[in-house]
């Protein structure tokens, strides 16, 4: 899509679509609800259509470890010793072959209802994104739905070897896997949680932890794959031959993108070896060269080589932009707009248009709530930051859009600010927007629409904009009565000319007179002077220099 900036809406279905308001802590299925495909109905997409997104990111898609008995339907129960919720994390994959049933109304027809999904997200001109999880799956791995022809992880292990090239897991010969210990907590899950789950040999754990018995904070509950690295041993590579965890991800990769999906979200991507991204990426592509792979990265360091040897379309930027614009965004004293210049001058010089920009995913902090910025409006100059500063994609996380603020304890996480990903729950202002499945909105309150609103604004401009797109970018240097508080930048191309300017302070008004560099303005510009945010012709006296005025907490997108 080189022709439109990439807009991403992650959602998760198991949430997107709960009716239910229910709410009780670690609640059943059957108490709490849960969203499902055939919830992300032809309105719902038009609702997402209206922020001008051409992604849509499913997360927790494929059949994952939860305490919900699916045995009526031949899926064997799992433990409570090595899940996480009630629900489960979705990160802890029980079969790469199937979708998880939570999510379906009739679960014999599960799989077609998915593929009906994707069908329905396609006809609205929108694209499909799933998670792929490479460095792990569940310590329940068992895939009941794989085609015939395939050989499960770790069926033919040789489970008295620490390492094999030719294993699919790292063993701990001799040993039991442990429960993890911890404090004394109870939980409606406590009965359920006896401490036997079995495991033997013990493997090790996805976050390479190799003991029998994990922490509580390590990912107990997944088992690390065996990409031929000998961990233990100075980490030398065995990838001649192709180890057989190479072999499988590959063949589910192409499973999934023959079933229509778009691109992939590869969960923590740097887990892996490089090796394994140089060699798989290009052969899953063959299926469809514009499959889009998209890598959990955060490392900056490594950044250029994922992208060039692995071979990945584009990464996160966490760790730079968006840990700079998240202290801005909360006025912590040590916050400073220097942050946003480091991320396109040094973490992402040259290659920060591969950069995936966002404020929020599953992994990270509502906005909205009390231990972030405790408003969303707050976070709107960081947004229009995020949006503009390069040509990569920009992510929404639904309910950002009408500022869910994760108020509350829902289960495993805790009172984390975060929207739970391993509970069942409804989600408050999203769901006023759903309004019980017309999806009109009606039930927002007037700051919520105009938050809505403002994105749309935003986002219908970045994918509009040649500038952002393909444009050139100037930094403008502090003058006037910018302070660190204060960031302003130049997008402009054969076609347009933008100027970008965001105002982070919650007291000051701030502002300059800025002046437009030579080189700039011989690129040809009919357009009035206009802050597209607003539609607003701006009266600018004639000259080479503009000059702005920003209240607290907003910012302009100046077309000049």
């Amino acid at each position: 899509m080189s022709d439109k900036k990439i807009i991403i809406y992650q959602l998760l279905p198991r949430l997107f679509g709960n009716k239910s308001n229910t709410n009780i802590p670690y609640g059943t299925l059957e108490e709490n609800g849960s969203g499902k495909f055939n919830d992300i109905t032809d309105k719902a997409l038009d609702g997402i259509k209206e922020l001008h997104a051409n992604y849509v990111w499913y997360t927790g898609v494929i059949a994952h470890a939860s305490l919900t008995d699916y045995s009526a339907y031949g899926i064997k129960v799992d433990d409570a010793d090595v899940v996480k919720g009630r629900a489960g994390s979705p990160y802890a994959i029980r079969d790469y072959y199937d979708v998880d049933p939570d999510l379906a109304v009739n679960l014999k027809n599960r799989m077609k209802e998915f593929e009906a999904l994707i069908k329905r997200t396609h006809d609205k001109n929108l694209k499909v994104i799933i998670d792929f999880i490479p460095n792990h799956v569940a310590r329940s791995y068992h895939s009941y739905a794989k085609p015939k022809n395939v050989i499960d992880f770790g069926e033919q292990d040789e489970l008295s070897k620490a390492f094999s090239a030719k294993n699919d897991f790292y063993y701990i010969p001799g040993q039991k896997f442990l429960v993890p210990q911890h404090e004394a907590k109870q939980t409606p899950l406590s009965v359920l949680e006896d401490g036997k789950f079995d495991e033997n040999p013990a493997k090790a754990t996805g976050n390479n932890v190799f003991a029998a018995q994990p922490k509580y904070d390590d990912w107990y509950e997944t088992i690390k794959l065996n990409y031929g690295v000998d961990y233990q041993n100075g980490e030398k590579q065995y990838f001649d031959p192709i180890p057989p965890v190479w072999l499988k991800t590959r063949d589910i990769l192409i499973y999934w993108a023959k079933k229509g999906v778009d691109g992939f979200r590869c969960d923590m991507a740097e887990m892996v070896p490089i090796a394994f991204w140089n060699w798989v990426i290009p052969q899953v592509k063959q299926t469809n060269p514009d499959l889009l792979f998209i890598g959990e990265a955060y490392n900056p360091k490594v950044y250029a080589q994922y992208l060039n040897e692995g071979k990945f379309d584009y990464l996160y930027d966490k760790v730079g932009l968006y840990d700079g614009l998240k202290k801005l965004i909360k006025n912590d004293q040590q916050a400073d707009v220097a942050s946003i210049k480091y991320v396109w001058q040094t973490e992402s010089a040259g290659f920060g248009d591969k950069m995936l920009r966002f404020l929020e995913n599953h992994d990270e902090e509502r906005i909205a709530s009390p231990g972030f910025a405790g408003k969303a409006e707050l976070a709107l100059p960081a947004m229009v930051v995020s949006a503009t500063l390069g040509a990569g994609p920009v992510m929404l996380y639904f309910g950002q859009e009408v500022g869910e603020p994760a108020k509350g304890a829902e289960g495993y996480g805790g009172d984390d600010n975060r929207t739970t990903i391993f509970d069942y729950w409804g989600v408050p202002n999203h769901q006023k927007w759903m309004n019980n499945g017309l999806f009109d909105g009606h039930k927002l309150n007037a700051a919520q629409q105009n938050l809505r609103a403002y994105y749309s604004q935003l986002l219908k401009i970045t994918t509009e904009s040649d500038a952002v797109l393909h444009g050139d970018f100037f930094e403008v240097p502090s003058t006037g009565n910018m302070n660190n508080r204060m960031y302003a930048f130049i997008r402009y191309s054969g076609k347009q000319r933008l100027l970008i300017v965001a105002n982070f302070d919650r007291t000051q008004t701030l502002g300059a007179n800025i002046s437009i560099p030579d080189e700039i303005l011989k690129v040809k510009s009919s357009s009035p002077v206009t802050d597209l945010l607003t539609n607003k012709k701006l009266n600018i006296p004639a000259g080479t220099s503009i000059p702005v005025k920003l209240e607290p907490v907003s910012a302009q997108v100046i077309e000049f």
